[in-house]
């Protein structure tokens, strides 16, 4: 279940990410609203995730998946530029996150509720 939260806490961060950016400086309630709510919802997430899992690991997922993430959207969506070695980075990003989750040989600690 650990998992489960880290990753929608990082497929939230997507989300406020780009909610940062189309709230021009935070000017625009209409975006900062959903933006704040969305940064509130990716951090609880995340801090569940904590309870289980090494911070270590769990941060570097968290932040990769958002980065990876905002990328993908940026570049699929958003007209940002695409070029071979952006996407050779992005997909190496994503397998160091994945690399993470199968090298872990440290036991994850009881859920502490």
């Amino acid at each position: 279940m650990a998992w489960l939260y880290l990753i929608i806490g990082g497929l939230l961060e997507v989300g406020w990410a780009l909610g940062l950016s189309y709230s021009d400086g935070f000017t625009k309630i209409g975006v900062v609203i959903p933006t704040l709510i969305l940064m509130a919802l990716s951090f609880f997430c995340f801090s569940k995730a904590l309870s289980v899992l090494p911070i270590s690991t769990a941060y570097a997922v968290f932040t990769g998946f958002g980065a990876f993430g905002t990328a993908a959207v940026g570049m699929l969506f958003l007209g940002d530029e695409v070029s071979v070695l952006k996407i050779f980075f992005v997909i190496t990003l994503i397998t160091c996150i994945m690399g993470l989750k199968f090298i872990s040989n440290k036991p994850e600690r009881e859920e502490v509720n």
